[in-house]
């Protein structure tokens, strides 16, 4: 090989080698300190944009989840007031039994009607219940549905019922307009609307428990699939902190090795002065 003084290609080979050490050991202490294996888009495009996707995958399910909760406080309210509507009606009933003894005045019966018309007011008052400003129950015999999502992407949903509390032919409705209680035969007739009352209030009841344990199932689904995602998700993205660490200590050995080749080969041209002494 022969020695010359404008061309050094040891301390050129040694520089571009220290060079590219130095941009592996730049990028270990990236992924170290950022505690991401993907810092640039260009470590891993494929596996950039499939983490992209499973992040908005992951906010989406939290966002699903949260609707869900919401739609079990809905249940939760509705029932509250089926339960305080049960409470009124049993009432109810207790007053139209109490009216029909004989041995009661007009003046007695005329209390317990004033009771019985304060409960059909409170029932009204109850029928147009809301939460969150949205009504609790709908109108009509058949009252209403509303759809909720359970998965993230919309594609499975269930229903829950704003069922027909107040109206012409409701629960509620033929409590509260025309009965009177202030007679032995209005009293009669209102036992058994009453009755009728408390067993579509029943069915209400059943229907409403039945939609919070659909909903309590779909959360379950939501975090399984919320926790897998995120699981997914971070063998994609995370560094692994213990293998990362031992290519740190690599590539500093590295870098330390090829500055010193680096300062040897700056050195070597130096042997040429010997020939010219």
């Amino acid at each position: 090989m022969s020695v010359s003084i404008n061309t050094n290609s040891s301390a050129s080979v040694a520089a571009s080698n220290l060079s590219g050490n130095n941009m592996l050991l730049q990028k270990s202490l990236q992924r170290l300190s950022s505690g991401s294996r993907i810092v640039d888009a260009a470590d891993d495009a494929g596996g950039l944009a499939v983490s992209m996707k499973m992040s908005a995958a992951i906010r989406r399910t939290e966002a699903t989840n949260t609707n869900l909760s919401n739609a079990q406080s809905f249940l939760k309210t509705q029932d509250g007031a089926f339960a305080t509507a049960t409470k009124v009606l049993t009432r109810m009933a207790e007053l139209t039994t109490l009216a029909q003894d004989v041995t009661k005045s007009t003046g007695d019966t005329a209390n317990y009607q004033t009771e019985f018309a304060a409960l059909q007011g409170q029932l009204t008052a109850l029928g147009s219940g809301t939460f969150n400003g949205v009504g609790l129950f709908g109108a009509g015999t058949a009252g209403t549905t509303v759809t909720v999502y359970t998965n993230e992407d919309s594609t499975t949903s269930t229903t829950i019922s704003k069922a027909a509390f107040l109206g012409d032919g409701n629960m509620a409705g033929a409590i509260t307009s025309g009965l009177s209680i202030a007679t032995v035969s209005g009293a009669t007739s209102a036992t058994t609307s009453i009755n009728l009352a408390l067993t579509s209030l029943a069915t209400m009841r059943a229907q409403n428990g039945a939609e919070a344990s659909t909903l309590s199932f779909g959360k379950e689904m939501l975090v399984a699939n919320k926790n897998n995602l995120e699981a997914a998700n971070s063998r994609i993205m995370d560094v692994d902190v213990a293998a990362e660490s031992t290519q740190l200590a690599r590539f500093t050995i590295l870098q330390q090795a090829g500055t010193a080749m680096l300062a040897q080969a700056n050195q070597s041209a130096q042997s040429v002065l010997r020939l010219l002494s």
